[in-house]
């Protein structure tokens, strides 16, 4: 999946979070075992770090549910 320069600068513009920074999280996710719930919860706590977020044990829940039951989403751009 190719994203444009657009993406990435509506990304930043709303989390404060640079290009270099996504893609290196992006690496990290392809070689993650995205249906375990443990290695799902490290990069949401991440996620919440870099942005200055609190993800609620809730929402943490509903996320990880929807990941591993294939509901998330695939042209996410639309959503930014």
């Amino acid at each position: 999946m190719n994203f444009s320069d657009s993406f990435f600068n509506k990304i930043e513009k709303k989390t404060n979070v640079g290009k270099e920074t996504i893609l290196d999280l992006a690496k990290k996710l392809q070689q993650s075992d995205m249906k375990s719930e443990g290695t799902l919860r490290e990069i949401i706590h991440e996620l919440g770090q870099m942005t200055g977020k609190t993800v609620s044990k809730e929402k943490e829940d509903k996320i990880i549910q929807a990941v591993v039951n294939d509901q998330v989403p695939k042209d996410l751009d639309k959503y930014i």
